[in-house]
């Protein structure tokens, strides 16, 4: 086959759960099968690689184009790159597009070529409302790409049977269209090998246990939950916190009062690490951690927590989205249900109580490290058992045959 994968983020312009997951399915489809298939990748950056039969080329900003509101421009630039990706497929088996940033030119390039295409749900815009504060109107724009990929897609790929069921309910995406095929993790980069020395670099104390959060400042991510948890943990506890790139600087703000405000009223130690980190130094901070904390308020899948579970850590999550699919309650971590307002928003309906909720779970593993160290092991196992992506790569490969092998829509 020649597939063509297209995207917004890949090495070295990855901020998030997609840019990672696109970058491993890529090599990993190369490989597969003895190198049969020719692999593209068409990414938003200045990328240019090619290695034997994987290809690699970043689409830079076109020309600004001139908007009426402020907020419309990074619209406006995805659309540009997005004509720029349509017109470089010249032929292909298959187009699969990841997130709505790349959606549009695979429709595009459907309907230029006769490709096949497919998407993959790394999240949904109508269950991220609070995008609006980032795009304005803009956000519309999104959801109404988004809307038209899945209406046109030949094949669905759903990183969850959560995300498969909103599939369905929010785009009415027929079952014959989905299969629900998991993130993966590098299971050789991420492991539960210690590495002091650089844990120590971050400035973290690697004999003292620490709360670990990793993940982007922003409403999705749940930070704030997670801050004003912490403040409900009687006893003192190293907090580390490997977030960054803020969606807006307001929610920056926020996050720094918050920050500040939990350091000047309690005795807790505080470690606010900004910048994305690189792989080896995010492993590090895993293996050493006494638990991991996921408090999103929506999470289609969550590799934060596969990461996490690959280095032997236990988890506490949020009982959203895919992450009751990977955090096995009372086995791998402890789960906290969430009471969502609803109406499309997925933020707790009483803040405090979720925050209590949180905080209760988080104590519970602090108090019982055997008990930690113990789910830790249990969540290595499953990684190892379920989320290599060798096997995600050929049920993918699986998947493409499938939708190949279908009558062409219309």
């Amino acid at each position: 086959m020649h597939i063509v994968l297209l995207t917004n983020e890949y090495p070295p312009h990855v901020y998030g759960g997609a840019g990672i997951h696109v970058a491993h399915l890529a090599e990993e489809l190369a490989r597969a099968e003895g190198g049969a298939h020719t692999v593209d990748v068409l990414a938003f950056g200045e990328q240019h690689s090619h290695e034997g039969n994987l290809r690699v080329e970043g689409i830079p900003a076109g020309q600004p184009v001139a908007t009426a509101r402020p907020e419309h421009a990074k619209l406006m630039d995805t659309l540009g790159r997005n004509l720029a990706m349509a017109g470089r497929v010249g032929t292909a088996n298959i187009v699969h597009a990841h997130t709505w940033y790349a959606h549009f030119a695979g429709g595009l390039a459907r309907a230029l070529t006769g490709a096949r295409f497919v998407v993959t749900t790394h999240s949904f815009e109508p269950h991220r409302p609070w995008k609006v504060e980032q795009l304005g109107t803009a956000y519309h724009a999104s959801t109404w790409i988004e809307r038209t990929a899945y209406a046109t897609a030949d094949g669905v790929v759903a990183v969850s049977e959560s995300m498969r069921r909103d599939a369905g309910a929010l785009f009415g995406v027929p079952a014959d269209r989905l299969a629900v095929i998991p993130n993966g993790v590098d299971a050789r980069a991420f492991h539960p090998g210690p590495n002091a020395q650089s844990v120590r670099a971050l400035g973290v104390d690697p004999d003292r246990p620490y709360v670990l959060f990793v993940g982007r400042v922003t409403r999705q991510k749940g930070l704030r939950h997670l801050l004003n948890a912490v403040h409900h943990l009687a006893e003192p506890v190293q907090l580390v916190l490997a977030a960054g790139q803020p969606d807006t600087d307001e929610i920056a703000r926020e996050t720094d009062a918050a920050v500040a405000r939990l350091r000047h009223e309690t005795s807790h130690h505080v470690v606010w690490l900004g910048e994305m980190l690189p792989r080896e130094a995010l492993a590090a901070l895993y293996a050493h951690a006494a638990v991991f904390a996921c408090p999103s308020v929506y999470e289609p899948f969550g590799l934060i927590n596969v990461e996490a579970m690959a280095c032997a850590v236990p988890v506490v999550a949020t009982a959203t989205g895919g992450v009751p699919e990977i955090v096995v309650d009372g086995e791998t971590g402890l789960l906290v249900p969430i009471d969502p307002v609803g109406g499309g928003n997925p933020e707790p309906r009483d803040a405090d109580a979720f925050a209590r909720a949180f905080a209760a779970r988080l104590a519970e593993l602090l108090a019982d490290p055997a008990r930690a160290r113990a789910m830790g092991r249990a969540g290595r196992a499953r990684v190892e058992a379920e989320y290599a992506w060798e096997a995600i790569a050929a049920r993918t490969l699986a998947f493409y045959r499938a939708v190949l092998a279908a009558p062409p829509r219309a």
